[in-house]
């Protein structure tokens, strides 16, 4: 029989104003096994953990169970303080009375009969707990980089300033992410290339970083410390190492009607192009479904007209593998698409445009090379409608229920620049509420309020409607005056809700990653590991974990660096003990726990058993530990029994259910 103390923490008053404390740990001294049990106001403190080694030593206790909060936010604090005691760190379990119970219980009483329930079910555990002995596996030092905006070239940069190899995949022709398509950035109104492209030319200068450009993330394997990634590196159909850049190419190509991904579709590329002037590498692709050549086999003049002879019509995708010690996904976002917002009339004007449109049109490099024009005439605009929050704060289940916290400030920035450079132009802006809790994010608001004039309108739009002549009806209201509004435009902007990019689902599954129902990748604890994905070994950089702007995002990708190296530094890990472990009598062989298992974690092989005095060779299934991660799956598809868990054994599950239905 185990020797157990019982630790009753009151978490201040979260857990004491609806538990009584002091009843938990008098019920708990009931329990078979239990020969200690006191309450304190913080266990987890230090004068805490020092009660829990002096009653170990005292009482030679050889089990601990400690009624507090999650096991996420405190157990490895208690294991550390089992451990110093001289108590295998694995006999010690968590009873959470906080989330679990006072949180969620306003009456006292049945707030304590519940802990008291709870703190049964561990005891009952830790009865049939074993001592249990963490492995080692060895770690690459290297990293891989999922994305190449500002948020994946800071990671990569950090890293390899730290002495480390890095790879950063990127699905587009360029590096540079949505950053590369801004004009300026709030609130210093700083030319965005002006930043960017410094950062763009030291990561494609770094020794230890590798770009891969135009290539994806195919298949990820293996566990925290020894990834296997397969990176798919799709033709560009032009040799690399022979291209100058010279762009004749482009030039030459008779197919130049192909709307640009790069401005956002409001200008055209050819079938052979470099997305922008900066783009690194600055060396071209062929756009394979639109290419003539590709079409009809008949043109191939970038070929004829390339003097270096880079034009490679046979090039084929090519699958490099390769090793990583930690992968830090940088995937960036996009903007909602507007197909369920007819009423703002933007798939029927040219001149109801996105925030992120206007950003190319105001740029000098962009469609209108810096112009502000209206895109269905090119006449010069009189007056310009902003609309805040499209698709954002949305309760229609049309769009998103987030705030997607740059719009305010793009917006204001835009208004600014507009008024500064054209102040014949009247800006108006429609909104529900203005957000600015960054540094001198609200002192930038005010100034486009207050020195340059625009017009700041709470309320939203109903509809945008096309007018005969030309103009824009918006049909709005004004809600501190009480008031509806109808006002000709010459253009309408939309700060339309951001979302997470396309293909971030896959990437999570691939890394077996949480994300939330937004498809944002879920953080392992909101406050205590904002950067680091609940998965061992994969952090979390920029936009891709959820809303931010520029200098967050920098901050993020700097921070997600910093856990990445903290990794890479060590030679070796310690593995998690609490691994599926097959038992040879039971198993028959039959593939299931390995066809669930997400790790790869389970193959099969031919072993000689002794079956109670027979000897036969039956196929049975073997676990790599250092693969395992302790997610139980295959215990619960083995049909015969035979899978069991470390430290969370069916015998001591059932042990906690009886307890808890005693």
């Amino acid at each position: 029989m185990q020797r157990i103390g019982v630790f009753v923490c009151h978490c201040g008053s979260n857990i004491a104003a609806t538990v009584d404390v002091e009843r938990v740990a008098q019920y708990a001294l009931l329990e078979p096994g239990v020969v200690h049990a006191e309450d304190y106001q913080y266990m987890c403190s230090e004068a805490g953990q020092m009660k829990i080694i002096e009653a170990v030593k005292e009482k030679n206790l050889t089990g601990i169970v400690v009624c507090s909060c999650s096991p996420r936010m405190h157990e490895t604090t208690f294991r550390n303080a089992a451990k110093r005691a001289g108590i295998n760190p694995y006999m010690v379990e968590i009873a959470n009375i906080r989330e679990h119970c006072s949180w969620i219980h306003k009456d006292k009483e049945e707030g304590t009969e519940k802990a008291v329930i709870l703190a049964r079910a561990a005891i009952a555990k830790v009865n049939l707990n074993t001592p249990l002995v963490p492995g080692e596996s060895r770690v690459t030092k290297r990293a891989l980089i999922i994305g190449g905006g500002i948020a994946g070239i800071q990671t990569a940069l950090d890293i390899a300033d730290a002495g480390y190899e890095v790879d950063i995949v990127e699905k587009t022709p360029s590096i540079g992410g949505r950053m590369s398509q801004l004009d300026k950035t709030f609130p210093t109104l700083d030319c965005s290339a002006c930043i960017l492209t410094p950062k763009m030319v030291d990561a494609a200068a770094h020794e230890k970083i590798n770009i891969y450009t135009y290539s994806e993330v195919d298949k990820v394997s293996g566990f925290v410390g020894d990834f296997t990634v397969d990176i798919r590196k799709k033709a560009r159909s032009i040799d690399m190492d022979k291209c100058t850049g010279c762009g004749v190419c482009s030039e030459k190509c008779p197919m130049k009607k192909i709307p640009s991904e790069f401005n956002r579709g409001l200008g055209n590329r050819s079938a052979i192009y470099t997305p922008f002037a900066q783009a690194i590498p600055n060396v071209p692709v062929i756009d394979r479904e639109n290419c003539i050549k590709f079409k009809t086999g008949k043109c191939g003049l970038c070929s004829t007209v390339c003097q270096a002879g880079a034009i490679d019509y046979e090039q084929e995708d090519e699958i490099i593998s390769e090793k990583y010690g930690a992968i830090v996904v940088a995937t960036g976002f996009d903007t909602i698409k507007l197909d369920d917002f007819d009423e703002y009339a933007y798939n029927q004007s040219k001149d109801v445009i996105t925030s992120l449109e206007l950003e190319r049109v105001m740029n000098a490099a962009g469609p209108t090379k810096g112009h502000l024009e209206r895109l269905s005439d090119g006449k010069h605009p009189e007056e310009i409608v902003f609309i805040q929050c499209v698709g954002s704060r949305d309760v229609t289940c049309r769009g998103k229920e987030y705030c997607s916290k740059v719009c305010c400030m793009y917006t204001a920035k835009h208004a600014m620049l507009i008024r500064d450079k054209y102040p014949d132009v009247n800006v108006t802006v429609f909104y529900i509420d203005v957000r600015t809790p960054g540094k001198n994010f609200d002192e930038f608001y005010r100034r486009a309020v207050e020195e340059y004039n625009v017009n700041y309108v709470k309320g939203q739009v109903g509809k945008v409607a096309p007018m005969e002549n030309g103009k824009l009806l918006v049909q709005g209201v004004d809600l501190l005056d009480n008031r509806q509004i109808l006002k000709e435009a010459d253009m309408v902007v939309l700060a339309t809700a951001i979302e997470p990019e396309a293909g971030v689902r896959k990437i999570a599954t691939m890394l077996t990653a949480s994300i939330d129902t937004n498809d944002f990748l879920t953080e392992a604890h909101p406050k205590l590991r904002p950067v680091e994905s609940p998965t061992a070994g994969v952090f979390l950089s920029g936009v891709c974990q959820g809303p931010k702007d520029i200098p967050e995002t920098v901050a993020q990708a700097g921070a997600a660096a910093v856990k990445a190296i903290g990794l890479l530094a060590k030679d070796k890990l310690l593995t998690n003990p609490c691994t599926a472990q097959a038992d040879e009598l039971l198993c028959n062989g039959c593939s299931t726990c390995a066809n669930v298992c997400p790790y790869g974690a389970i193959a099969y092989e031919e072993k000689e058993i002794n079956d109670h005095g027979i000897r036969e060779t039956r196929r049975v299934a073997a676990v790599n530990t250092a693969l395992c991660q302790g997610c139980g799956a295959c215990t619960v598809t083995c049909p015969s029994g035979a899978m069991d868990l470390q430290g969370f054994s069916n015998r001591q599950i059932l042990a906690e259910v009886d307890a808890i239905c005693r």
